[in-house]
């Protein structure tokens, strides 16, 4: 059974008692993305740690430490091959 199917048999048992019909499947997808979301948020500022920009953060100090000066190539100068040597 899909959850179109189970929506129907909900709204067909919550007519037969007189309750309102359940929310359409998928309605509140994005509140629930947004409210673990904010959740990691609250976290992270209860733990100490920065709530925003966490993941470029670490991606910047994994680049600096392996030290590709951000192009990906091992030895890779930015500025030419003829001052990588």
């Amino acid at each position: 059974m899909d959850a179109i199917q189970q929506h129907m048999i909900d709204s067909c048992r919550a007519a037969q008692r007189g309750e309102p019909a359940p929310p359409l499947p998928g309605r509140h997808d994005w509140a629930v993305v947004r409210e673990a979301r904010d959740r990691a948020r609250f976290d992270a500022v209860i733990a100490g740690r920065p709530a925003r920009g966490r993941r470029w953060a670490a991606l910047r100090s994994l680049i600096a430490r392996s030290g590709t000066g951000g192009c990906g190539a091992p030895g890779h100068s930015p500025a030419g091959p003829a001052e990588s040597r």
